[in-house]
């Protein structure tokens, strides 16, 4: 039986409580209704979980919270007071507040906030299926799995080397640390190093970030610019994203790697450089080949050597030193010493997840959780709503991905138009009978189910209007092309003569 223990001078929050849950065979409530007997109570009892009165005689609720936290560190506390600005709700919650409650009670909230504090107190205190240390790591990278070990051969092998190296794996994977390590493990190591994303400036402007341009090259130029490579000499550019430049950028960058040589925009000066190049895609640089959209003789001047990076759901056995990783970094960041680890739900829900965001997803996935996290232990319930296995599995109603009756073939619209085997009906989503088989079959994240599949069956829509083309899909959503891709990878869209999404 948990116990709760109640400071508040009102006679009337008294009952409301006392209503709420003496009621329940799971609680056992005491009374203090001043800061000095909350105190000695608290002392006696040592309670689960604390509901605490802002203002109370002769003592301010935030004063004796530090005296109880002073007494037990993990004691959960839950404020309730009548000031509802926002300036206290924050204090409350930097402090390290469970929840507040204002004033007046709701009964049915009440029971569900002591619950849920309840269950937040006995996982921290039951044995924590992953533990975290405070020591920091020197490693620069975590994983054991025997991919990662055949990409740390590949840093060995190459680092040392003037190779222009290709760095493969999706978003998210990591490439651009990884670039760091074959700079940091080479030597080039005390040199220049710059990192250029190519999707993320546009082609106009990328020129003339690269190679510089001189004055009155174009409007605007009202001054000689020294570019990325003159900086760089002697030194190392990371170009991410390579499969997003333009033709007339690709041919600039293959003479550099052939010549060391280029002219700023606008120039006929012949400028040398030393330079090594590393690049990263997660786009399929041999299929933009045939469609023409990159230069063959680019990528085999790029690809002197390339590391493919495995995608994190490839390397699931690397995911509890992953995790145990960023928790620690998390709680030097976030001042919160005493995190000692995660429960064995919320270990569990980590380690189910599909993971399509890659490492990047889990270091984001676990400073939420730490944020979310009130006592020493992170649980299920302090995870964002995205980790549910529930929402990386195939559910069973008519989806995007059943439209076609041939996934190889012309992908057909979801609203029925186009050819279709006369044999086989089109089938239709309907969110209706998606909301009524997910209710039925007792899900708990109705709303993130219903708008995923939303954007899944929308994004291939879009996708076969344009004829796959992701810079027009790009326009058309008004989101960048590195989410379309994103989405595309997340969703399984495959992109060839059709369109079409793994099931």
């Amino acid at each position: 039986m948990a116990k709760i223990l109640l400071i508040d001078d009102e006679r009337s929050v008294h009952a409301v409580v006392q209503n709420a849950l003496s009621n329940s065979e799971l609680y056992h409530l005491s009374v203090a209704d001043n800061g000095k007997s909350g105190i000695e109570l608290f002392g006696e009892l040592q309670p689960d979980v604390v509901l605490l009165d802002l203002h109370l005689p002769e003592s301010h609720g935030f004063d004796l919270f530090r005296q109880l936290v002073a007494i037990d560190s993990h004691v959960l506390v839950i404020f309730i007071t009548a000031d509802g600005s926002s300036d206290v709700v924050i204090q409350a919650m930097r402090m390290g507040a469970f929840d507040y409650l204002k004033k007046p009670l709701e009964i049915e909230r009440l029971r569900r906030m002591v619950a849920s504090a309840v269950a937040a107190r006995k996982a921290s205190l039951a044995p924590v299926a992953l533990s975290i240390g405070s020591a920091e790591s020197d490693e620069c990278f975590i994983g054991a799995s025997p991919t990662m070990v055949e990409v740390f051969k590949s840093i060995g092998r190459v680092a040392a080397q003037r190779l222009p190296v290709l760095i493969r794996g999706e978003s998210g994977s990591g490439k651009e640390l990884f670039a760091r390590a074959l700079v940091d493990n080479g030597n080039r190591a005390n040199k220049p190093f710059m990192s250029i994303n190519c999707a993320a400036i546009p082609d106009a402007l990328l020129e003339s970030e690269l190679f510089g341009h001189e004055k009155g090259a174009f409007t605007g130029a009202d001054r000689r610019r020294i570019g990325r490579f003159e900086q760089c000499d002697s030194g190392t550019i990371f170009l991410d994203e390579i499969g997003d430049m333009s033709s007339l950028i690709q041919g600039k960058i293959l003479r550099l790697l052939q010549e060391q040589a280029f002219e700023r925009v606008g120039g006929t000066e012949v400028v040398r450089t030393d330079v090594r190049i590393i690049a990263a895609t997660h786009q399929p640089l041999e299929e933009l080949v045939l469609t023409g959209k990159f230069r063959q003789d680019l990528l085999y001047r790029l690809n002197g050597y390339t590391i493919h990076l495995p995608a994190l759901r490839e390397r699931i056995e690397d995911l509890p030193q992953l995790i145990e990783y960023f928790v620690r970094r998390g709680k030097l960041e976030m001042d919160r010493p005493e995190l000692s680890g995660l429960a064995q739900d919320a270990l569990k829900a980590l380690m189910d997840h599909h993971w399509p965001g890659n490492v990047r997803e889990l270091q984001s996935v676990i400073r939420q959780a730490i944020l979310n996290c009130v006592g020493t232990v992170i649980t299920r319930s302090n995870l964002p709503e995205s980790i549910d296995s529930k929402s990386t599995t195939p559910t069973h109603f008519a989806t995007a991905s059943e439209v076609s009756t041939n996934k190889q073939a012309k992908v057909e619209r979801s609203d029925g138009i186009g050819s279709s085997q006369p044999d086989e009906p089109v089938q239709h989503f309907s969110i209706e009978a998606m909301v009524r088989e997910r209710f039925e079959a007792g899900s708990k994240d109705i709303y993130a189910e219903v708008i995923m599949e939303v954007e899944r069956i929308m994004l291939k829509e879009i996708l076969v209007l344009t004829d796959g083309n992701q810079s027009k899909t790009s326009e058309v959503l008004g989101i960048t092309r590195g989410k379309i891709r994103d989405r595309i990878a997340a969703f399984g869209i495959k992109l060839d003569t059709s369109v079409s999404i793994d099931s």
